[in-house]
């Protein structure tokens, strides 16, 4: 019987003697891995509410790959997407093909259906965000191009060392868009944006201006590729994109970026 005892109190020594063990790992790894289970990154779309644009009243809106393809790379990569415009609601698009997969998902899951319960941009607080991203489409030159709240969002963006990103005409949001320092966003930055070549052959009879003369206008050290060719190009924080064929490659670059930084509070829709 006391040789049962003693095996009893020995078994009972050692389990408890596992179970300190086993705490102090658990905490040594806390400790040296205080990342291991990354935040969640939230990533604001600013998208435009314009529906036509120039003399003759052509209907635009978003372009639609430009908001579908980069909400689908977030997504993949596990980040929570929402959406801001300028009088908040249901934006127009253009250029929906159903053929598209990456398109017809969207069009028909909950992403499509935020976008159209956009909120509106004033009521946003964009600094509890990872990165702003604004896609293209001739809407953005109407609106989003000229709107004061935009330029002083995308400036303090930057600022803030947040990840920046646009495609397309989407870049004209940066458009006289100054830094605390009084030097304009795009100023000495490489910036890609819908190119004077792509536009004479799409819409230069409807657009207000020229988004390439405008950004170079403004110090920006303009990069392209050939026209309707995938092109992205990083300057830093900032991440821009040629044409429709670009956006998926912008929010690949963002996603490089925000991997290598750690995440901010998070922010809700």
């Amino acid at each position: 019987m006391q040789q049962f005892k003693k095996a009893l109190l020995l078994f009972a020594a050692i389990c408890l003697m596992g179970q300190s063990l086993l705490a102090q790992s658990q905490s040594a790894s806390k400790s040296v891995h205080p990342h291991a289970t990354p935040k969640m990154k939230y990533v604001l779309f600013i998208v435009t509410n314009a529906a036509e644009i120039g003399p003759k009243h052509r209907k635009t809106g978003y372009f639609f790959p430009e908001v579908a393809h980069p909400y689908h790379e977030f997504i993949k990569q596990g980040y929570t997407v929402d959406f801001a415009t300028l009088k908040g609601g249901t934006p127009p698009y253009d250029a929906y093909d159903a053929n598209d997969p990456l398109m017809k998902e969207f069009y028909e899951g909950k992403g499509f259906a935020r976008l159209n319960n956009s909120r509106k941009l004033s009521e946003v607080d964009a600094s509890a965000y990872d990165a702003v991203f604004i896609p293209g489409g001739l809407g953005p030159m109407v609106d989003i191009a000229r709107d004061p709240l935009v330029k002083k969002t995308v400036a303090e963006v930057y600022e803030r060392g947040q990840v920046l990103g646009a495609v397309c005409h989407g870049p004209a949001a940066f458009l006289d868009a100054k830094l605390s320092n009084g030097k304009y966003l795009v100023d000495g930055k490489k910036i890609s944006a819908f190119t004077e070549e792509e536009e004479r052959g799409y819409a230069v009879a409807d657009v207000p201006f020229i988004l390439e003369k405008a950004l170079r206008d403004q110090g920006a050290r303009f990069e392209e590729a050939k026209p309707w060719q995938s092109f992205s190009v990083v300057d830093g924080l900032l991440v821009t994109g040629q044409n429709p064929a670009s956006a998926s490659a912008v929010a690949l670059d963002m996603i490089k970026l925000l991997e290598a930084k750690p995440a901010l509070t998070s922010a809700s829709n």
